[in-house]
């Protein structure tokens, strides 16, 4: 495993300084910084894919975020980060990346090089807004981010085939916000989509890649097993 050091994000990334205090001015960000999110590819050869989720320990006035890099295609763990920090936002649905996302931009910061791509355990532009938390973390970031949840934030949907592999597409005020994506057969399916800088095929392509075995994708796994303590 890799040592732990601080490293520098990507080119584009945004510091830490624009975080609003209270809901309403939350909600009003992220329709701002939703116009900043990109759909496409921007990323190249893939070989590091990070695992990123957040737990709120005891009474959530702490923050624990993990973040597991492994190896892309083989899903060989190279690194893990296990950070705990003060909480600075309130629970409010919808808003949850203003509680997970500080603790995960430091968390990010202290592994020995960026991933390549990052996989988050919670929605991207499946949000009411169209910028949940892995769109926050990958404008923030500079890197790109797939937003992959166990269940559904809005939308609608007709339910996959039972085949894993098999999708359809999830849908909100008739624009198409993700997929929902079986990655095992006969098990109730995922929620993909877009954070930043990665289209909605390739992050189908890669949630399918990383769930070999099981529902969700090995980087998320191994992350919400440390996060959740």
């Amino acid at each position: 495993m890799a040592s732990q050091q601080d490293i520098d994000l990507p080119d584009g990334s945004v510091e830490f300084d624009a975080w609003a205090e209270t809901p309403r001015d939350a909600a009003r960000l992220q329709r701002q910084l939703a116009g900043q999110v990109i759909a496409d590819d921007r990323f190249d050869a893939v070989r590091r894919v990070a695992g990123i989720d957040a737990g709120f320990p005891g009474d959530g006035a702490l923050t624990r975020v993990a973040v597991v890099v492994m190896s892309y295609p083989g899903l060989v763990e190279q690194e893990r980060v296990v950070l705990e920090s003060p909480t600075r936002f309130p629970y409010v649905p919808g808003l949850l990346s203003f509680r997970e996302v500080p603790a995960m931009l430091e968390a990010l910061s202290k592994l020995s090089r960026p991933p390549d791509i990052v996989l988050c355990d919670g929605h991207g532009l499946a949000h009411p807004r169209r910028f949940g938390s892995a769109c926050h973390l990958g404008v923030l970031s500079g890197l790109p981010t797939v937003g992959v949840a166990k269940s559904k934030l809005c939308g609608s949907f007709s339910e996959p085939a039972i085949e894993r592999g098999a999708w359809s597409t999830l849908a909100h005020n008739g624009e198409a916000v993700g997929a929902v994506v079986r990655t095992r057969s006969k098990v109730s399916p995922v929620f993909v989509s877009t954070g930043h800088g990665v289209s909605l095929a390739s992050a189908i392509d890669l949630v399918l890649d990383c769930a070999p075995r099981f529902k969700l994708p090995e980087p998320i796994r191994a992350a919400d097993r440390l996060a959740s303590g």
